[in-house]
């Protein structure tokens, strides 16, 4: 499958050492196969006059059976308590790879009331499921980006 991953350099040998910690699915290298998305996250990047580049992988889909993962097919109350305990640094999981929605801009402002606790789980879960998932996946070992993720090519945008 092709996926994409949007910044401001190209990222030719993709590591987790870069990573920022407490996001969606913790730890990792993220990549799309929507490459749209990918430009979006460029822009959060060309808005600060860096340039934007979106770098382009093969990601091998057997990934999902040969190591520990988990997939989310669309905004659920696992979802939310997952995306919960990697924001507060409290995952203590072992999965090598994490794929499903995207915690963007819309989905985020519901998400954060949650995490105030100014909204229930219940109501944050019922606004959700009228947004469209993006989708992202989460290599979070370095085993796994060596594995399963080869470098095709970056484009300028």
């Amino acid at each position: 499958m092709r996926v994409y991953h949007g910044s401001y350099v190209e990222v030719a040998k993709p590591d987790i050492i870069h990573s920022r910690k407490r996001v969606d699915f913790g730890v990792g290298f993220y990549v799309t196969p929507i490459e749209e998305q990918a430009k979006k996250w460029c822009k959060q990047y060309m808005l600060r006059n860096k340039p934007g580049i979106v770098s382009v992988y093969n990601f091998e889909e057997k990934a999902y059976k040969e190591c520990p993962s988990l997939q989310f097919e669309s905004y659920s109350e696992e979802w939310l308590d997952f995306v919960f305990a990697c924001r507060r640094g409290q995952d203590q999981s072992n999965y090598e790879i994490v794929a499903g929605g995207v915690a963007n801009d819309k989905v985020f402002d519901t998400v954060e009331l949650y995490f105030e606790g100014i909204i229930s789980k219940k109501d944050a879960i019922g606004r959700l499921a009228y947004e469209k998932p993006n989708f992202q996946i989460c290599l979070r070992t370095q085993n796994a980006i060596d594995k399963y993720l080869a470098f095709e090519r970056s484009n300028s945008l």
